[in-house]
């Protein structure tokens, strides 16, 4: 079902880097629906508050995030999307604050952790974690700080009015998230999937696990991620969560036909297109800045 303009819930608030995903994979049209949490982008889609949710899975430094792996099979929205981002942070302040008058950096802990390189030089700077980084950006123009500098995206900055005093002051230039797009199961439209989710349980015996496996191999079906989560309550009993990549369906079908053989509470998390980035579309940066904060400011 085509939406005009979808409704996109997120944890988060406007320019953070969970809304720049929104914007890349719908497009400047959309409506964003700012939650506190990732549970509560679950409850909004729930609640038909939302049409869609974009929600960080892993990135590429600080690994997968897991508690998000069960919110998947807790609420069982099907994944119909993904998205990559790279992400470039910067420190910015309110204009006419200089460097030597910082005391305070804010940030979300994970991109405060993004820049321990740029950071060792100034060890007599005050690290104050925060939930989101676009957040950060916020208090620091609404409560006009002298003192603090945010670590947030350059969306947050156009969008708050700050200051760039350093760019790209990320350890790593490479980095990215990637984000899973889930919908309502009436709102899942047909496409050409080359791209699965899955979660399933083996049993605890010698070589459960590798006859899965090989069967991916066999049928030269790729998998791209597998991540493991203990089952509450029941030793040594794991919940499976892995990716797959096929060229041909009947790769996918012969496989999964199989592997059904050798799991238990098997379950299809999503089917979808897997990210491609150069058919990702990418407006020219200043067009995409102006537009986003002239759609902002009308809202």
């Amino acid at each position: 079902m085509k939406i005009e303009k979808p409704r996109v819930a997120i944890q988060g608030i406007r320019a953070s880097f969970h809304e720049e995903a929104a914007l890349r994979y719908f497009g400047e049209n959309v409506q964003t629906i700012e939650c506190n949490s990732f549970k509560q982008t679950f409850e909004a889609l729930k609640n038909k508050e939302a049409d869609y949710v974009v929600m960080a899975i892993e990135n590429s430094i600080a690994g997968s995030i897991l508690p998000n792996y069960t919110l998947l099979l807790s609420y069982g929205f099907p994944v119909v999307g993904e998205i990559y981002l790279p992400i470039q942070l910067h420190l910015m302040a309110l204009p006419g604050v200089k460097f030597e008058d910082i005391k305070y950096v804010t940030s979300h802990p994970i991109a405060i952790r993004q820049c321990v390189d740029f950071f060792d030089e100034y060890p007599q700077l005050k690290m104050v974690e925060s939930n989101d980084t676009a957040a950060c950006a916020k208090r620091i123009r609404d409560e006009q700080l002298t003192d603090t500098v945010a670590i947030a995206n350059s969306l947050a900055a156009k969008l708050y009015g700050l200051d760039v005093l350093e760019r790209r002051i990320e350890s790593n230039k490479k980095n990215f998230t990637r984000f899973l797009i889930l919908t309502h199961h009436d709102n899942v439209e047909k496409k050409n999937a080359n791209k699965a989710s899955l979660c399933f349980q083996v049993s605890n015996k010698v070589g459960a696990l590798a006859k899965v496996l090989n069967i991916f191999a066999e049928e030269s079906v790729n998998m791209s991620k597998i991540q493991s989560m203990p089952i509450l309550g029941k030793r040594n009993e794991y919940n499976f969560y892995v990716d797959i990549e096929w060229d041909e369906q009947k790769q996918y079908d012969a496989s999964i036909r199989q592997i059904l053989k050798y799991t238990h509470n098997f379950n299809i998390l999503g089917e979808y297109e897997r990210h491609d980035e150069e058919q990702t579309p990418r407006p020219q940066k200043n067009d995409r800045v102006r537009k986003y904060i002239n759609i902002r400011r009308n809202i």
